[in-house]
């Protein structure tokens, strides 16, 4: 059963949000859950050269300052490893994820933190763990050759060990705006309230 959930809201817009409205209704359908939300609204730092050369520093011998620029990466990863349900909203920006999501998924994704590297390949770290993505986009449809989203946050989820993942779509909202909505709203009464 989901006990706590962290919700991450990418979309650029606060008013008239779809998959804001639409996590609401997601969220509404655990009652009692403890709810963390990062909005991605406002950016996050890119990583940088600074950021590489503190991720790559062993942690015993990091400097304060490295310690510093690694600091909101140790607290988003805290935030997945506290969640046992991630709510995505993932609007399609141009094809793909919002530069906000692609930046939260540099800071989160960390060798030896969240993923490793063993003789069979990469094996995520951050496993036990559901994963409800809601995708709203104006004309680009879910699972299209055009999207490039969605494939690519069930790839990064599972590459960090979440392999249950599930989408909500409300795609292509400029052709049919009532069907849409009513198609993602369906969706989400059927979406199962255990994984």
């Amino acid at each position: 059963m989901t006990s706590s959930i962290l919700r991450i809201d990418a979309s650029a817009r606060r008013e008239g949000s779809v998959s804001r409205d639409l996590a609401d209704r997601i969220i509404a359908r655990f009652p009692g859950a403890h709810v963390t939300t990062r909005d991605l609204a406002p950016g996050l730092p890119l990583i940088d050269e600074t950021w590489v050369g503190a991720n790559f520093t062993p942690e015993a011998e990091r400097s304060p300052e490295q310690r510093a620029t690694l600091a909101l990466s140790d607290d988003l990863i805290a935030e997945v490893k506290a969640a046992d349900t991630l709510v995505i909203g993932l609007p399609i920006y141009n094809f793909g994820v919002p530069a906000t999501l692609k930046a939260w998924v540099d800071q989160v994704a960390r060798a030896g933190v969240t993923f490793r590297y063993s003789e069979a390949g990469p094996e995520g770290l951050l496993t036990g763990k559901r994963a409800i993505v809601i995708v709203a986009s104006g004309g680009t449809e879910a699972g299209s050759e055009i999207d490039f989203a969605t494939g690519y946050i069930r790839h990064v989820l599972s590459f960090i060990g979440i392999k249950d993942v599930e989408f909500v779509t409300a795609d292509r909202l400029a052709l049919d705006p009532d069907g849409t909505l009513q198609s993602a709203r369906d969706q989400i009464d059927a979406l199962a309230l255990a994984a």
